[in-house]
């Protein structure tokens, strides 16, 4: 049973990292390549903590 959960939190991780990578030119970020990399990776805590990733994520994930 953890095993299938640690897999869905894995693929739900996964899944906003990449959304958020391939819509990382429609935010208002600098656009390098370890900034993107580093907002895409800490994704998460970013979202809960600043309202300003917030609403740049949400612009990335609305194609």
């Amino acid at each position: 049973m953890k095993a299938i959960i640690i897999l869905a939190l894995l693929g739900i991780y996964g899944y906003g990292a990449w959304k958020f990578w391939k819509g990382f030119e429609r935010t208002n970020f600098s656009r390098s390549l370890p900034n993107r990399i580093r907002l895409s990776l800490l994704w998460p805590a970013l979202i809960v903590m600043n309202p300003s990733y917030r609403k740049n994520f949400n612009r990335a994930l609305k194609g």
